[in-house]
């Protein structure tokens, strides 16, 4: 009995596993890539297939609007923009005022809902930011050229949901809406909704509807089908899911007529027939040109704005720094001088002469009293200096009296006790009626002491 790993093995000459089909391939091959200012054309974007989809007259589908007829898919997919919470005031009037910028925004969208335009889009040339690259789109701006970026229209689209689904979690999976439309709960969810699921749901869904190699993501690809019959699936699945499947589909045809569940059929294309779809006029081509220039006009504007402003900070930084280091430097030398050159000369302090104490001792006034009893109290004298003295003269000018003396001994008394040592220099003795002093010094002139200066 052989092994597993032998009987798996593949016999020599036997051809290699074929490459995996088209609609089981990852979804990172779905958006479109293409450098900044670059135009997307005719058959980036599938401009044939978006025309037949929304020039579609059938009113089939039951409106979001509670009380409506039906409408057809283009009213029903511009309404559910209109009414998005995440629309603004400002592209809500521009769609009722241009109703043609209304479906080509609509078609930007449709793409956008099914993840063929990512959010690193955007579609006005005056966009600054590095996260996303601009992009003219020539067959879908015929009317205004601002037609929002990728990310707003992705919040617009998230925020489509029904009334009833803006309190709860809307359905998730087609199994989900098909349960509810055959309760016929219509609509059972917002168009917005059912595309994102169908798109999220693609490789499950491959096999149920569509014949291999294809998947619902392929309908917005450039493959060899023909746009009108791609177009004529899609609108086929929308009124599957959103009307209910046991409902006569007025997208039929035979082969989905014989095959229940299977979208009609998908015609082949030649090369020569697929050169004929999707051909961009002179027109565009022209627009696409004049809008990439003014895209790179812009660019170049704003990185030479950027390098002066960049120019400009580098050389006040420089002057500031600049002066700072001049300014330091100016301090250490002027820090430096006492320390480099000669000291400074010494600081004389003036010391007054030493006071000799009194001769003789002074007498008592007749009664035992003496002549302090008539003399202010502290109180007392401050009470006259404020009332007789001058504020505004100088204090050399003023008049030294008897009081003022004694006055200014009783302070340097009071300090002396606060100390606790005998002033320097010894203070004026006190006058006391008649008594006499002698002014005695070693060597009858005044003293100097020398101090030191701060350093």
């Amino acid at each position: 009995m052989t092994s597993t790993s032998s009987s798996s093995a593949q016999p020599a000459g036997w051809p290699n596993d074929p490459a995996p089909l088209v609609g089981y391939l990852s979804r990172k091959a779905l958006p479109i890539k293409r450098n900044d200012a670059e135009p997307l054309t005719r058959e980036d974007v599938q401009f044939d297939l978006l025309h037949h989809i929304f020039s579609d007259t059938k009113t089939v589908f039951t409106s979001q609007a509670p009380g409506t007829s039906k409408v057809h898919f283009c009213d029903l997919y511009v309404n559910a923009l209109y009414h998005s919470s995440k629309c603004s005031k400002v592209l809500k009037d521009k769609m009722i005022e241009t109703p043609a910028f209304a479906v080509e925004l609509a078609k930007i969208s449709l793409l956008t809902n099914v993840g063929r335009i990512n959010t690193t889009m955007a579609f006005f040339p005056e966009m600054k930011t590095a996260l996303r690259t601009y992009h003219p789109v020539p067959s879908l701006q015929k009317t205004d050229g601002n037609a929002q970026d990728a990310p707003r229209i992705k919040n617009c689209l998230k925020a489509a949901l029904l009334p009833s689904e803006l309190k709860s979690m809307p359905p998730s999976t087609p199994e989900e809406i098909l349960q509810k439309s055959r309760a016929r709960q219509l609509p059972p969810t917002s168009i917005v909704n059912l595309i994102f699921v169908l798109a999220n749901h693609a490789a499950p869904l491959a096999a149920t509807h569509f014949d291999p190699p294809l998947n619902f993501l392929d309908l917005f690809l450039p493959i060899n089908t023909s746009s009108a019959d791609r177009a004529r699936a899609f609108l086929w699945l929308i009124f599957h899911y959103l009307e209910g499947p046991d409902q006569p589909n007025p997208y039929d045809d035979d082969h989905s007529r014989e095959n229940l569940g299977k979208v009609p059929w998908l015609r082949r294309l030649t090369d020569a027939e697929m050169a004929e779809e999707n051909v961009d006029t002179p027109e565009e081509i022209e627009w696409g040109k004049t809008m990439s220039a003014q895209r790179n006009s812009f660019l170049q504007r704003l990185v030479n704005s950027l390098e002066n402003e960049k120019k400009a900070k580098n050389a006040f930084a420089s002057s500031s720094s600049q002066r700072v280091g001049e300014s330091i430097s100016h301090r250490s030398r002027l820090l430096r001088l006492p320390h480099d050159g000669p000291r400074e000369k010494p600081y004389i302090h003036y010391m007054p002469p030493q006071r000799p104490p009194p001769v003789s001792q002074p007498a008592e006034r007749p009664g035992g009293s003496s002549s302090l009893g008539s003399q202010r109290t502290m109180l007392q004298h401050a009470w006259h200096v404020v009332a007789s003295t001058d504020p505004l003269a100088d204090s050399d000018e003023e008049l030294m009296d008897e009081h003022v003396r004694n006055d200014y001994n009783h302070r340097v008394a009071v300090i002396a006790r606060l100390r606790g040592r005998v002033p320097t220099p010894p203070p004026e003795p006190m006058l006391i009626d008649g008594a006499a002093y002698r002014i005695s010094s070693d060597t009858g002139e005044h003293r100097w002491r020398t101090v030191e200066s701060w350093k």
